[in-house]
This record gives C-alpha cells, sequence and structure tokens, in this order.
C-alpha cells in the first residue's frame, strides 16, 4: 500500500492537539484529508500547521506528543489508496 510521511515543516515542540485541555486533532488509525490539520510545530512562541499533505489513512506517529523535532523530521504516516 502507498504511504505518505508527513515532514515538519520546521524546528521546534510538536503538539498533537491544539491545547492541552483539547482532544487530539486526529487518532491513529483514523481517515484524514490531505488539507487536515494534525499537530502543531512550535518554535519561540508562534505556531505552525502541520497538514497531512495526502488523503488516507494516519497509520502512525513517529514522535510523540511535546517531541523536538527538526526540519524535514518525520511526524506521521499515511496510507494512501
Amino acid at each position: 500500500m502507498p504511504e505518505h510521511v508527513v515532514k515538519s515543516p520546521l524546528p521546534g515542540v510538536f503538539y498533537r492537539r491544539p491545547s492541552p485541555d483539547d482532544p487530539v486533532f486526529v487518532e491513529e488509525g483514523a481517515e484524514v484529508t490531505a488539507e487536515q490539520t494534525i499537530g502543531l510545530v512550535e518554535v519561540m512562541k508562534q505556531f505552525a500547521e502541520v497538514k497531512a499533505g495526502a488523503a488516507g489513512t494516519l497509520s502512525s506517529f513517529a514522535v510523540e506528543n511535546e517531541s523536538t523535532v527538526g526540519p524535514g523530521d518525520d511526524i506521521a504516516t499515511i496510507e494512501t489508496s
């Protein structure tokens, strides 16, 4: 099955939820659209949305919530059809 790997757009801290009290943007195993936000990367109090980039099933996250990521690091894998 073809896969799309979502990469970090910039260095920072990856968040799976919009705020600590909110649910995650998307759970593993859920269907996503290409434009769907799957997380945020924060650098110096600025937040950048991380979009899925392809429609399919989000099979796994490569990083944990609140992990440090670098530009181009793998964030998640989406199984496409």
